[in-house]
């Protein structure tokens, strides 16, 4: 059977603290065969891709996900502590993105299934629905070492957030959690584990986490929370100092302040021009920022102070955007570029589900379903945690054709290599020693076996 490599096993022996021994040892097969597999990442494939298709008691190891006991929470943690070690230096700044997904899945079985639109396939003129399990994930948008510029998305806690349906047919109705409160249990978990990082923390997310509720908690929390923000949001000045021998109460908000839609064309505004090293696939975008602070306010009970950036193209070709962020000590150019790195996590997504499966297994039990694509997720950080030796030993090569000259690394040469090691260290056989002959046909057939696979 495949066995990880001892260049490896400084990283997959950083999550063991996790499990007791005998789960330990499933969860070592299981992760090694989700990384090795081909095709979909059923329990099946997986022990069918290590050589243990004949493994009579196969069905402990379904077992891993459906009973045996073990926290996500516990392992989320020992993830994120890993990859900052790993890829951030120190008193870098830890940013970090979160965004929801729907993993399309049919089945009268899955409980927490709902009806939601698919972000990807609609548009402002056409809405596409779609089944599914809707997820949210927070990742770290970290620079990696094979990267010259920008960053990726790794995935650390992903939770399952069922629609309203499910919590009103349940035996015991319970209140419906919206995206925004998961949101703010996130948000929390982020605050209680980064604290001995002993470095600024910030969570970019779009427009969908642009509430009072949300932006307050994170101010509470020490948490810099950067969302973009509509144009005519109701931002006002901070409230004049209180002159000596005036009596009354003292005004909690100042005046409004001029509109970000007058601002545009207002000449006695000041613009600074900035030129961004990556801006939504476009390299060295020149754009014309200005900024200020101000307190968001609807009602008397709703107040959040923040620093926001008015962004604008100087070529008028992209559409002015406003930005929003609950931290007031961080700078302008900061704010923007932390808020670029969010377009990673929708790659991110993209990429688990064409290299890692996500959407093919086929779980039924609440609590497989609850822990399979969170670790299918989290496997994308695991494998750029071993790829780091990988690279310093430079064993990591671009795939280059001649049809496709790869200039940079991406996810499936990573990923490529991460198995090519595995391979090589097992000498490309799942059958145990025996006679030379023996071992050339069993790495023959174990070869042709894979490339069928991922034919089919």
């Amino acid at each position: 059977m495949l066995r990880f490599p001892p260049e490896f096993q400084t990283v997959i022996s950083a999550f063991s603290p996790a499990f007791r021994s005998r789960v330990w040892r499933k969860a070592q097969t299981l992760l090694l065969g989700a990384i090795c597999c081909p095709g979909s990442r059923t329990v099946c494939n997986c022990l069918r891709g290590l050589g243990l298709a004949q493994e009579k008691r196969f069905h402990k190891y379904h077992r891993f996900l459906s009973k045996d006991k073990w926290s996500a929470l516990r392992l989320s943690e020992l993830l994120l502590v890993s990859l900052v070690d790993a890829f951030i230096g120190p008193g870098i700044p830890l940013v970090f993105g979160i965004d929801e997904t729907i993993e399309r899945r049919w089945g009268g079985r899955l409980r927490k299934r709902g009806i939601y639109r698919d972000a990807v396939r609609s548009s402002g003129s056409h809405f596409v629905k779609c089944s599914g399990l809707r997820w949210m994930s927070l990742m770290l948008l970290a620079p990696l070492p094979w990267l010259t510029k920008g960053c990726w998305a790794l995935p650390i806690l992903t939770a399952l957030c069922p629609s309203e349906r499910y919590w009103q047919q349940r035996d015991e109705p319970r209140q419906h959690k919206t995206l925004l409160d998961w949101a703010g249990q996130l948000l929390a978990w982020l605050a209680r584990y980064t604290p001995s990082f002993h470095r600024p923390v910030y969570l970019v997310g779009d427009g969908t986490y642009a509430t009072y509720e949300l932006m307050g908690r994170a101010t509470a929390c020490g948490v810099g929370l950067i969302t973009r923000m509509r144009l005519d949001a109701r931002l006002f000045h901070f409230p004049p100092a209180r002159v000596a021998g005036k009596r009354g109460p003292k005004p909690k908000i100042g005046g409004r302040i001029l509109s970000m839609t007058k601002r545009l064309t207002d000449r006695r505004i000041k613009w600074s021009e900035v030129v961004f090293t990556e801006w939504y696939g476009h390299a060295n975008k020149q754009m014309v920022i200005t900024f200020g602070d101000a307190i968001w306010s609807r009602r008397s009970d709703q107040k959040v102070p923040l620093r926001w950036v008015l962004i604008k193209d100087p070529e008028g070709k992209l559409d002015p955007v406003l930005l929003a962020c609950t931290d007031r000590n961080a700078a302008a150019v900061d704010i923007v570029g932390f808020f670029v790195r969010r377009w990673r996590v929708e790659v991110t997504f993209a990429e688990v589900r064409r290299h890692l499966g996500v959407e093919t297994q086929r779980q039924w039990s609440d609590l497989a379903v609850e822990r399979s694509t969170p670790l299918l997720l989290g496997l994308k950080s695991v494998i750029c945690l071993l790829a780091k030796p990988l690279f310093v030993t430079q064993k990591i090569k671009l795939a280059t054709t001649a049809w496709y000259p790869k200039q940079a690394f991406t996810f499936s040469t990573i990923l490529a290599a991460v198995r090519r090691q595995i391979w090589a260290a097992g000498n490309y056989s799942t059958s145990p020693q025996s006679s030379q002959v023996q071992n050339l046909k069993a790495r023959i057939d174990y070869l042709e076996q894979l490339l069928v696979d991922a034919a089919a």
